[in-house]
């Protein structure tokens, strides 16, 4: 399972930024379609995944996971196989960046679902640690290498590895030994039971008194930090003439953060508690990001977003196991995929419409402002998070722990 997600991670990061490079450079599209193939496919994903998370729940989770897989491939595998008959449109660009980002949400559900049952909960931490530090590294280095490769092949080169990587994965999670008990359904009706679940993990997440801050602590935190990348991009490339090599070394150096702080999650939960950990990288991540608006032109400019950059990744690093082994500890086996397609779809969701927002303000004012604001906001995040541990682990654990 570590390896399928591994290789689609890579894959994902190796294809970072060929949609929006396919719709100028092929399609010659302006700025406002490329906005919209960015916001609407995130947002539109979302309302699409939202019935995805029942039919998750009640079906076993590795042939969702290889079908979620199949479906990416196949939809990423269409834009080059369209371009090579001069059949590619933007709408096409939509359809597949909406297919991609439904699917991504119903994967993720599902995989979080299966991790929970496939490992003992002690064991969580370490795996959720080790999906983190690969994403980091794959972050780190997709980048730079879908980079080069699109300067000597071009954008649809990679997207068809980013494509094949899913069918890596899905011939790895194939091969996973084992088998999987069918999830038990009640005796409601069909119908009946679909229209009730869809809301079931939203219920969940709202009546828990430590995952509801937490939830919205998360969304609202990647929701400012995704909505001021944009405007980074056109601050640092547009107003501060730094070049393509010097914006993208200056992102992925700081991935190393990433590694440092998912190292560091094994090692300071036993020692401090869920609680306090969560507590203090969600206190800490948010009192970088307002240093980006003081960024100025050459060598100290760099020196600063790596340094800045580097104190968030290193705090999202940590944090973002610990919230997702917590997550996994506090929600019933019955209950995971639904939670994990709520929170997902509220994430994705946010993201759009704070990107949209920000971009307005960018528009009324300028990116400097707007980054600045966001950093302002993020400052005051940390009064969501919970201030005391006083949630019951789920009722599969609390059983477990009796036994």
């Amino acid at each position: 399972m570590w390896a399928a997600y591994a290789v689609s991670s890579y894959g994902t990061w190796l294809g970072f930024g060929a949609f929006p490079l396919v719709a100028i450079l092929v399609l010659h599209a302006g700025p406002t379609q490329v906005a919209a193939l960015a916001a609407a496919g995130r947002a539109v994903g979302a309302v699409a995944a939202v019935p995805l998370g029942p039919w998750v729940e009640f079906r076993r989770k590795r042939p969702v996971m290889v079908a979620m897989d199949l479906i990416r491939f196949t939809a990423l595998m269409s834009v080059p196989a369209a371009y090579a008959l001069g059949l590619l449109s933007f709408t096409q660009l939509l359809v597949v960046s909406v297919t991609v980002a439904a699917a991504n949400i119903a994967f993720n559900a599902a995989g979080g679902a299966y991790l929970k049952a496939l490992l003992p909960p002690e064991d969580l931490l370490i795996a959720n640690g080790r999906l983190e530090s690969t994403t980091w590294t794959s972050t780190m280095i997709g980048p730079p290498l879908g980079g080069a490769a699109i300067s000597m092949f071009g954008p649809m080169t990679t997207i068809a590895a980013d494509a094949v990587s899913y069918l890596l994965s899905a011939l790895g999670i194939r091969a996973i030994g084992g088998t999987e008990p069918h999830p038990a359904r009640t005796g409601a009706p069909r119908w009946r039971l679909r229209a009730g679940d869809l809301l079931e993990g939203w219920r969940h997440i709202l009546a828990h008194p430590t995952l509801r801050p937490l939830f919205f602590n998360t969304i609202i935190v990647n929701g400012l930090i995704m909505a001021s990348e944009p405007l980074l991009a056109v601050l640092l490339l547009g107003h501060l003439g730094f070049t393509p090599w010097q914006y993208g070394l200056a992102f992925a150096v700081p991935c190393i953060g990433g590694l440092v702080g998912s190292r560091l999650a094994r090692r300071l939960v036993p020692r401090f508690g869920q609680h306090k950990v969560i507590l203090s990288a969600g206190t800490l991540r948010a009192c970088w990001s307002v240093g980006l608006a003081f960024v100025q032109p050459g060598v100290p400019g760099i020196v600063l977003i790596i340094a800045v950059q580097l104190g968030l990744v290193t705090c999202c690093g940590l944090f973002n196991p610990v919230l997702a082994t917590y997550r996994l500890d506090h929600t019933d086996p019955g209950k995971v995929a639904r939670t994990l397609s709520a929170w997902s779809v509220s994430s994705s969701a946010a993201i759009a419409a704070l990107t949209a927002l920000w971009g307005l303000l960018a528009a009324l004012t300028s990116p400097r402002t707007a980054i600045a604001v966001a950093g302002v906001v993020l400052l005051a995040t940390p009064l969501l998070l919970p201030r005391r541990e006083n949630a019951p682990r789920s009722t599969g654990e609390r059983a477990a722990s009796l036994t």
